[in-house]
């Protein structure tokens, strides 16, 4: 068995995601800790309240969504003695997934990747004003058609491939009525669905170039380390271990195409034949099934599932 650690993206969030951990493991509770302190405000608070819509705000969501993946990634060193650089071949991310790859194979510290992350959803959800993008999520037509839908649709306006999620899923982003007509020319174009994705902005397109430009900035700011394992990167669907070609691709990443097909198939060609998704929700192992026909996958964000992880790899 060859393993791949992939982590969840925006969307996956979930109030009281990551709070059994907290409870049931020492380790778990301290990377909470740990991103508090580093952002100076409570975020656990958001992460395991009540308020949905709090915790849906990009600049909270993604800082939240890479604690709990942290947190199953120490509870899997100090509890169960797995170490990502021996356990696993490659890692990789969805969007904001990445930087928590990175954080899980030592490239960034959790401090660094948490302000890193409120950094960009910051930047991200202030870089298009209010109800100016969209995104749509285009199902039943290949990458090919969708870019073809696309540029039909842009009509002097934004309207680009933001995700290539998988095969027969593939998500538009930019200007808001460009985004709308792309989803009406698929329908007619044999989508089996064309839907209006409830997002706060047109992330993964050129709309986000300001977002870009301060990610840049900020990731500019300090030199980083290698990866224990190689991390497979969005904008190129290719393994990547240089500091700084792994800086220049998440500031790309800002602004370009999420490849997760391209990444998934990747590591299915490399001999990676289980991919355990590290973190909350079960999204990118539902996309295993279609990415990497014959491999096997497991959602771990809960103790049990930790302990089943565990068992597998060690087993």
């Amino acid at each position: 068995m060859t393993t791949a650690f992939i982590f969840p993206g925006q969307g996956s969030q979930k109030t009281g995601m990551g709070k059994h951990l907290a409870q049931a493991f020492p380790a778990a509770r301290e990377v909470f800790e740990q991103v508090d302190e580093a952002l100076g405000r409570k975020l656990s608070d958001i992460i395991w309240g009540e308020d949905e819509a709090e915790l849906t705000l990009t600049e909270n969501a993604q800082p939240a969504l890479m604690a709990v993946s942290l947190a199953v990634v120490r509870v899997l060193e100090k509890d169960f003695g797995i170490e990502v650089g021996k356990a696993a071949r490659f890692a990789a991310g969805h969007s904001l997934g990445e930087y928590s790859a990175l954080a899980a194979t030592g490239t960034f510290s959790i401090d660094r990747a948490a302000k890193l992350l409120q950094t960009r959803g910051r930047s991200m959800q202030h870089a298009v004003a209010p109800g100016e993008g969209a995104m749509a999520a285009i199902l039943g037509l290949e990458l090919g058609q969708v870019e073809e839908v696309a540029a039909r649709a842009a009509g002097g306006e934004v309207c680009e491939v933001a995700n290539d999620n998988a095969p027969g899923q593939v998500v538009v982003s930019g200007h808001k009525g460009a985004v709308e007509r792309a989803a009406i020319i698929a329908r007619d174009a044999g989508a089996k669905r064309a839907v209006m994705l409830p997002v706060s902005a047109p992330f993964h397109c050129s709309l986000m170039q300001k977002a870009a430009e301060a990610m840049s900035w900020a990731l500019g700011e300090a030199s980083e380390n290698p990866p224990v394992i190689p991390v497979v990167a969005n904008v190129t669907a290719r393994p990547e271990t240089t500091p700084g070609e792994i800086v220049s691709n998440l500031v790309h990443q800002v602004t370009g195409r999420v490849r997760w097909r391209e990444s998934m198939a990747f590591m299915a060609a490399e001999g990676v034949d289980f991919f355990a998704e590290l973190g909350a929700g079960k999204v990118l192992t539902g996309l295993v099934k279609r990415c990497a026909p014959g491999a096997q996958a497991m959602a771990v964000g809960e103790p049990e599932q930790i302990e089943a992880l565990a068992q597998r790899l060690n087993g």
